[in-house]
């Protein structure tokens, strides 16, 4: 049986041991933007679950680019150390993924309350913020209209994405992607519907996705030999007079000379009007336009639950890589199944090789059991 899935992956001269990435999920645990122990458990567990590249959550680099209150940070000296304590522990574990970092700027969908306690924007006796966007438009109809950046503002917000990747660098973090997606600042930026500027960041293509460009050759520049770099695109806004795959795979033609190693292509996420046709992998025909569009290597992400499925994308060149998130909720295990499915090896931590299949016949038959599960939900 294939097994392209696990062979290795150079990019920018980090070697992934697989093509399995954990992908950035918020946590919406941190305290003023710093790590807590959610995030050593969190991060401790998926370190050890044999993925190639473990993505900390999207982490902001500027206090009023949080979603919510308890979003992580990486803007001061605080946010720095808290951030250090948990990956210290997290490489004592001995895990072999790489780490990965996030870095974003939430924008007009900042000033948020926590998903679970209904995701509208925030009251101000709730410490609502102000929210900054590249148009005076906002996220939807019970949504505080942002305040337009001006040229010296949107200098600023560059510098603190530099500042933000100085500091990951700090922590020893190997791979550093921009989110310029799911409607956020960057993406805001990139899409016509969100983006009425007229000046040198707005109108046409060209000028829409110049912050993105601008703020990815800047911290390319400041990047050491030996680290990654990736953006996170939007392959599509999913409503008339969105940005379009056509668009991505420009924008990432572009990304490609300025020094972007890969890119992870999702969508959605700009408009609450969108309606999108969500399925099993069915944001992976993006990852596929764009990688042969642009030559570049892609990541997809969005319901990839099976290991067959996962495999199918890797083995047929949709994509180099793929990205779960709520499979490793589910079962922080699903890469030991996948290698079983697959016939691939992956290590297991020495206190945990006991349930290895070769040790444990009871794994095989777990595995066997989720694999059809998952087969008869699709």
């Amino acid at each position: 049986m294939s097994k392209m899935l696990f062979t290795p992956l150079e990019l920018g001269g980090v070697t992934l041991a697989n093509r399995i990435v954990v992908s950035p999920m918020c946590q919406y645990s941190a305290d003023h933007g710093n790590a807590t122990d959610w995030h050593l458990q969190h991060l401790g567990g998926l370190s050890l679950s044999g993925a190639g590249l473990l993505m900390i959550e999207a982490t902001h680099v500027e206090a009023v680019g949080r979603i919510t209150h308890a979003c992580l940070g990486l803007y001061s000296d605080a946010n720095e150390a808290a951030l250090g304590r948990v990956l210290a522990a997290v490489r004592g574990f001995g895990g072999a993924a790489r780490i990965g970092i996030q870095l974003a700027h939430a924008g007009r969908k900042g000033s948020a309350q926590r998903p679970w306690l209904g995701g509208r924007a925030l009251m101000p006796e709730e410490g609502a913020w102000p929210t900054v966007a590249p148009s005076a438009i906002p996220f939807g109809e019970e949504w505080p209209t942002p305040r337009t950046l001006s040229l010296d503002e949107i200098g600023g917000i560059k510098n603190a994405f530099i500042e933000a990747a100085r500091r990951a660098v700090r922590l020893g973090i190997e791979v550093i992607e921009l989110h310029a997606a799911h409607g956020y600042l960057l993406h805001s930026f990139f899409s016509p519907l969100s983006n009425h500027r007229d000046d040198q960041y707005g109108g046409n293509l060209e000028r829409r996705m110049r912050l993105p460009l601008e703020v990815a050759a800047a911290v390319r520049a400041i990047l050491p030999r030996g680290r990654a770099l990736g953006m996170r695109i939007s392959g599509s806004d999913w409503i008339e007079g969105g940005a379009t795959i056509e668009d991505a795979i420009v924008l990432a033609r572009e990304l490609r000379t300025v020094g972007i190693d890969y890119v992870c292509v999702s969508s959605g996420g700009l408009e609450p009007r969108a309606k999108i046709p969500v399925a099993p992998g069915y944001q992976a025909p993006f990852a596929h336009r764009v990688r042969v569009g642009a030559g570049i290597p892609t990541c997809a992400v969005g319901m990839i639950v099976d290991p067959l499925q996962a495999e199918a994308i890797a083995a047929s060149g949709q994509a180099d890589m793929v990205a779960l998130a709520r499979a490793f909720l589910d079962n922080p295990r699903w890469v030991w199944r996948a290698a079983d499915l697959l016939g691939a090896e992956v290590p297991y931590p020495p206190q945990y090789a006991r349930a290895s299949p070769r040790a444990w016949p009871g794994a095989r038959l777990i595995h066997i059991a989720g694999t059809m599960a998952a087969s008869e939900a699709g």
